[in-house]
């Protein structure tokens, strides 16, 4: 009996969820920083086997919105736990502030979806930390699994795996075998220019960008794909802090983020940037909406 289903992964900000998804598919399909609220929107990652075929879908962290992004971010989040079969919630055993956990908690479902409690990092914290920390989760929700891992190392990842499935309706694939994600490469290679600012950009500079793909296509001839990006930020002093000191900040950037490129395609790339100024771009729902994102 082949079985398939979907999946949320829901957790506060630097929780590891979008660190649990690449590990889940084997592959890097969403952006992975140490800041919180990297990821912005939901990214699918499908994973199929002989027994059965799991969508899994990574949600940005849930936060106390500061701007109209944020709030779209929020939704994402909520529209993500609805109508799916299993939804992880995911914990950061070594985060200090764990009492605003309740908080996320309070937003699962009271019927419907299985719940998992996923306790991540647990290579980074001591064995005695973990269990008064699944003490009090536990009493919160009735949780219909609980399972520690390290999404980072892949320890208890397979464990993931199987329990999930034991949870799984009988299903199609709704995904041919070798799709690994719904996101479109354009999507994808904006994604990894965002990740390398967040990666390479100091304090709040990161989360008032956004990036933009005017172009990508192959060139037979050269066998190169050419890609042309716009980086937005709100302020003109982001704006030289991007480029940095004859261009030096903006060259790193784009030789990381050519690197990640390359091993996407396949192939060699050319990645020409510019950076330009959009003043709080992220309270303008006619900007959100150009860039990608949905807004009312």
């Amino acid at each position: 009996m082949f079985k398939s289903g979907f999946i949320s992964i829901v957790g506060k900000p630097n929780a590891g969820k979008s660190t649990l998804i690449n590990k889940l598919m084997g592959e890097k399909i969403a952006i992975v920083s140490s800041k919180p609220q990297t990821t912005r929107t939901k990214i699918t990652g499908v994973y199929t086997d002989e027994e059965a075929q799991l969508v899994f879908v990574d949600t940005p962290g849930m936060h106390n919105a500061r701007n109209k992004l944020g709030e779209f971010m929020n939704r994402e989040v909520k529209l993500a736990a609805s109508d799916v079969d299993v939804i992880l919630y995911l914990v950061d055993i070594t985060a200090k502030d764990k009492s605003s956990n309740s908080e996320l908690i309070e937003m699962l479902p009271v019927g419907g979806a299985t719940v998992f409690l996923v306790i991540n990092k647990i290579d980074l914290a001591a064995k005695e930390d973990v269990l008064p920390v699944i003490s009090q989760l536990k009493g919160l929700y009735n949780f219909a699994e609980i399972v520690p891992l390290s999404a980072q190392k892949g320890t208890g990842v397979e464990s993931l795996i199987s329990e999930i499935k034991k949870y799984m309706p009988e299903g199609p694939k709704y995904f041919p075998d070798d799709t690994l994600t719904d996101q479109p490469e354009r999507v994808i290679v904006a994604e990894i220019i965002r990740e390398k600012l967040f990666r390479l950009l100091n304090d709040e500079i990161p989360f008032g960008t956004a990036v933009e793909l005017e172009k990508m296509t192959y060139d037979e001839d050269r066998d190169i794909t050419e890609i042309s990006a716009v980086i937005y930020c709100e302020k003109a002093s982001h704006k030289g802090m991007i480029i940095g000191k004859g261009g030096a900040m903006l060259k790193r950037i784009g030789t990381e983020a050519r690197r990640d490129i390359e091993r996407l395609v396949d192939g060699k790339v050319f990645l020409k940037m510019w950076v330009k100024v959009e003043d709080d771009w992220r309270n303008k729902n006619s900007a959100i909406k150009n860039l990608g994102y949905v807004a009312d």
